[in-house]
């Protein structure tokens, strides 16, 4: 299943361009127009790239809720560029930070980067051994004494 990108910015051309981009690489895409829809799609979302400067409810105070409520990866993209505002956008859970004007394919390479960082690592086909008990938790297969013994969901 490819992710899901929530892009929340209050300008039509960003929204636009980074969908296109994401879609290229194969990302799926939803959009919001402003903190208020963009908590409201979030619950659907693998990452956010989330403006700062929003109408009704700003990009910061939608990082917060974002940070109280769960964990999903969030990019803030935004024209403020003093060293204050990266700082306060990151103390509040933000896990990247991109100027405007930006570079699409960079933006793209960091959404993979962050992705990568935060996917759940496979388990590894290591073979659990307790006695003559064999089990392989990523085959979810389970033996005693080299009989199968068939397991359950639960």
């Amino acid at each position: 299943m490819n992710e899901r990108i929530l892009i929340v910015d209050d300008e039509d051309p960003i929204r636009d361009v980074v969908g296109r981009y994401l879609h290229k690489d194969g990302f799926e895409t939803l959009l919001a127009r402003d903190g208020e829809e963009a908590l409201r799609l979030v619950s659907d979302a693998d990452l956010v790239i989330l403006d700062v400067m929003l109408p009704s409810l700003d990009g910061l105070e939608v990082c917060r809720r974002l940070r109280a409520h769960g964990n999903v990866p969030v990019i803030m993209l935004t024209a403020r560029r003093r060293v204050a505002d990266r700082i306060v956008g990151l103390a509040l859970g933000a896990d990247d930070y991109v100027l405007k004007p930006f570079s699409p394919r960079e933006l793209v390479a960091r959404v993979q980067a962050l992705l990568r960082r935060v996917a759940p690592r496979p388990l590894t086909d290591d073979v659990i051994r307790f006695d003559d008990l064999r089990i392989n938790v990523q085959k979810r297969v389970a033996e005693r004494a080299g009989t199968a013994i068939e397991l359950t969901a639960h």
